[in-house]
């Protein structure tokens, strides 16, 4: 089985606008609602992709009950520990000139509703598959991936962290199966400007050397690089397409990464289809097809 985790999850509120400007009224020429948060990405790419998971997470008040509603008609199976304070968050993604985002804060989650998701977590199995995404309200201590990683290590779980510096650097310990962290992210973490393929990939091989079994780096628009577990190295430029949506991409090659693992266990192949799915995700206005995304890996040049 494959889980995806969401500790703060949102209904991403999209609008365009011609020329957005600030300090005046403007009126939007269209409008789009998707359930958002890396985690719930995840599932929602997974499931255009011919697999099933279970989203788990936590949810709060009317935004929360549309959250889950609107996962369920998607198919996707959501089991949500429901949190009595505040609201599952409304993120706004202004698309005009340039993107303009602004998110909110989430539910206070408190000691109780965070041991009932233990409490799901403990039912996970061997082989089961288990993803860590995203941000973590400010009610939550930001090494909770690390709690969780700490509860599960004494089964063999594969565990992918999706996560920004504290919260991925805690858990490398526990050596997660994969980690994703983007460019900006790696130098975040080395608290460097690392600008060349060279100077990243060092840096990757740090990650591993700290814990992580296989360190997947994208890079937008200049590709993607993956170290792993077996010390070899994979580096490919990105698909060629028009860029009409950042949201969700990098959960995309997530998604696609976990796809193609599964089908082959092969991670060059695993690497292919998350690079694929990043990119179809990215090139479409929502996120990606399965038709979208083999359209791409049967035309993109690898060379790997």
């Amino acid at each position: 089985m494959i889980y995806t985790v969401t500790l703060n999850p949102s209904i991403d509120y999209i609008v365009s606008v011609n020329d957005f400007q600030t300090g005046r009224v403007n009126r939007t020429n269209k409008e789009i609602v998707f359930p958002g948060g890396k985690g719930i990405n995840v599932s929602l790419v997974l499931k255009n992709l011919g697999y099933d998971s279970t989203a788990l997470g936590f949810t709060a008040g009317f935004t929360g009950e549309e959250l889950s509603k609107r996962l369920k008609e998607k198919g996707i199976t959501a089991e949500f520990i429901k949190v009595k304070n505040g609201l599952t968050r409304i993120n706004v993604k202004i698309r005009s000139k340039e993107e303009s985002e602004i998110n909110g804060q989430g539910p206070v989650i408190d000691i109780s509703e965070i041991n009932s998701l233990y409490e799901v977590l403990d039912m996970l199995q061997d082989d089961d598959i288990l993803v860590l995404g995203g941000s973590v309200p400010e009610s939550m201590s930001s090494s909770i991936y690390m709690g969780i990683m700490e509860r599960l290590c004494k089964k063999r779980i594969k565990i992918i962290v999706d996560a920004t510096k504290d919260l991925l650097v805690n858990v490398l310990k526990y050596k997660p199966f994969l980690i994703k962290p983007n460019n900006h992210e790696l130098s975040e973490i080395f608290d460097l400007q690392l600008q060349s393929k060279e100077e990243i990939i060092i840096y990757a091989k740090k990650l591993k050397e700290m814990g992580a079994q296989n360190v997947l780096v994208s890079m937008a628009g200049e590709g993607a690089i993956l170290v792993t577990e077996e010390d070899k190295i994979y580096v490919t430029k990105a698909p060629k397409g028009k860029v009409k949506n950042s949201v969700g991409a990098g959960d995309s090659m997530v998604a696609g990464f976990i796809a193609g693992y599964m089908d082959t266990k092969d991670y060059k192949e695993a690497f292919k289809m998350g690079v694929c799915t990043g990119s179809a995700s990215a090139f479409s206005e929502e996120l990606a097809t399965k038709e979208e995304v083999l359209n791409i890996l049967n035309t993109h040049q690898f060379n790997l």
